[in-house]
């Protein structure tokens, strides 16, 4: 494997874990109350416990992209 492929996987894996996460953000802003609703069937929490669960979700993915993802991709286009 050479550094174009490796940076080229990168490019991809960092704009669709970015597109899966703006899914998720906007369908948590635009469904909320469905959501919450769904997840109230399985177990018994309240909207504050709930939008802390996915902000802190939303921010561990967040961040994770950046670290895994985006991050050795600019390395890569650094040292080359």
């Amino acid at each position: 494997m050479n550094i174009e492929t490796l940076q080229s996987f990168l490019g991809w894996c960092t704009f669709f874990n970015s597109g899966l996460l703006l899914v998720w953000l906007l369908s948590f802003w635009l469904a909320h109350d469905w959501i919450y609703r769904s997840h109230c069937k399985l177990c018994k929490l309240s909207v504050e416990t709930f939008d802390s669960i996915h902000y802190s979700g939303m921010a561990y993915y967040k961040i994770s992209i950046f670290m895994l993802n985006l991050a050795p991709y600019l390395a890569l286009h650094v040292i080359q």
